[in-house]
């Protein structure tokens, strides 16, 4: 256990696993100023005063207060680069001799303005000096621990979000394993070579599958894996199946959630054209504008459309992992209209896509 903590401090801590947030972003540095300010209005209010609230102890206390705070925070975020690459010991010790030491220079810059008007070399005011360097040095190890606590609710926030995700991925169906290889199988013997492609496009579906769930790809990645999923379910069904692409209006490099397009195609074999003798066609439709993205699939469907639960559960989980990585306003709709089932996904991209160069 105490070698387990040495080796810990010793240890350069980058990326994610670093307690010192990056005090050079805004929200950082406000967080910082509204807690120092806090600090110093619970010190104002318990000094106690006959004439009531001293509005010019606050004034001074919170210039003195934040000019430490946003001084500390300045030298901090250019520091935290090297302090990354530097064991852990060495990193905490810094940001103690960096607060600490900016506080004890205000305290004697304060006490020679205020006290003694500039007049002459600046006094060593010795209780004082030791006064402010313990308060810095118990704010420092609150703020510490607060960032530390701070980081690893993160990571434990981001670890749960990958579980859930991981457990909303959606999951080839066993029944289409078990057509795929069936057809694979009788290709062999007749057309060696679309078996063969079969298998690579199967090979790519279950790697896809496998993958980390929540790594965004982009829609190009995802229109490859379901072109190879219809190729290898046209070779079962032959020209029971058409498809018809219109996404011209969705750039290739859109980010989209890996199998997402895959479970809503699946659904329309499954239960809008495999129950029909005659077939059906499946239309998939995509746009992009003032960031949104709207992917639609629609399929022929028979007149008594078997509303099976994995169908509504596969909708359920595509919701879930665009909400997860989209925000609250993404959207998945299903709905009939006439001889044709529709489904939707809406969802917001912040950063805006590369244009689409290539002709589907």
């Amino acid at each position: 256990m105490k070698n387990g903590f040495w080796k810990l401090l010793k240890t350069p801590h980058l990326g994610e696993d670093f307690f010192l947030p990056d005090l050079c972003s805004s929200v950082a540095v406000f967080t910082l100023v509204v807690l120092a300010e806090l600090m110093v209005m619970v010190w104002v209010l318990a000094q106690p005063s006959a004439e009531g609230f001293d509005w010019l102890q606050l004034a001074m206390a919170s210039l003195f207060v934040q000019w430490i705070v946003l001084l500390s925070a300045a030298l901090l975020c250019r520091l935290r680069p090297w302090m990354q690459r530097r064991p852990l010991w060495l990193a905490i010790a810094a940001c103690y001799l960096v607060v600490i030491g900016i506080a004890l220079v205000f305290s004697v810059l304060a006490d020679w303005v205020v006290n003694h008007g500039m007049l002459g070399p600046p006094p060593l005011p010795t209780d004082q000096l030791l006064r402010h360097g313990l308060i810095a040095l118990i704010m420092t190890s609150l703020l510490l621990r607060y960032f530390y606590l701070q980081q690893q609710w993160q990571l434990q926030t981001q670890a749960e979000l990958k579980a859930r995700l991981q457990s909303l991925q959606s999951r080839i169906r066993p029944h289409f394993l078990f057509n795929s290889l069936n057809s694979i199988v009788s290709l062999i013997g007749s057309q060696p070579e679309k078996a063969e492609n079969a298998v690579l496009d199967l090979a790519d579906l279950f790697r896809a599958n496998l993958s980390d769930a929540d790594g965004v790809a982009s829609w190009i990645e995802e229109k490859r894996l379901c072109e190879g999923y219809l190729r290898i379910e046209q070779y079962r069904l032959g020209e029971r199946l058409k498809v018809a692409w219109h996404t011209d209006g969705l750039p290739d490099e859109t980010p989209m959630p890996l199998l997402t397009l895959q479970p809503l195609l699946e659904n329309a074999i499954l239960h809008g054209l495999q129950p029909s003798l005659e077939g059906g066609d499946i239309r998939i439709a995509a746009t992009y504008l003032n960031g949104r993205v709207e992917l639609e699939v629609s399929n022929s469907c028979p007149e008594v459309l078997d509303s099976h639960q994995g169908a509504q559960m596969a909708l359920n989980n595509i919701r879930s992992r665009l909400t997860a990585l989209f925000g609250s306003q993404s959207r998945v709709e299903a709905w009939r209209d006439g001889p044709r089932f529709f489904s939707k996904l809406v969802y917001s991209c912040k950063q805006q896509p590369l244009i689409n160069k290539r002709s589907h």
